[in-house]
């Protein structure tokens, strides 16, 4: 009976501890943005030119860093990093990432990176 009682309480305390430190939360670790926008993607390099006004872009987030992966055969983004600008925009930030803006409702990006140019002005 001991143990069980030693075994429930231990399990509590854990519950009430968890429960504490998620409120503590940075807004970006929440994962605001992660998930699936719909509205105007393209891409371009070269000759080869990909565009839709009803594409999507779905954010994924690894650790500290976001993917984006497109609609209509558009290479992804990956290993993206950002920065908060205020209390619900987040931009990106690193080498040759840069030209993306997020917010739990909109995603606008322009990205050039090897001579290719990524865009997308998305709403979820």
């Amino acid at each position: 009976m001991k143990t069980n009682l030693k075994v429930l309480l231990a399990t509590l305390l854990t519950v009430f501890a968890l429960s504490f430190s998620s409120c503590s939360k940075d807004p970006a670790d929440v994962d605001l943005f992660v998930g699936k926008y719909k509205g105007f993607v393209s891409y371009a390099k070269g000759i080869e030119i990909k565009t839709n006004p009803e594409g999507s872009v779905t954010v994924t987030k690894v650790g500290n860093t976001y993917s984006f992966f497109f609609s209509d055969a558009i290479p992804n983004i990956t290993g993206v990093k950002f920065e908060k600008k205020d209390s619900n925009t987040y931009v990106s930030i690193g080498s040759g990432l840069t030209g993306i803006t997020i917010t739990g409702d909109k995603l606008d990006m322009t990205v050039m990176k090897d001579g290719a140019v990524w865009k997308a002005n998305c709403t979820r």
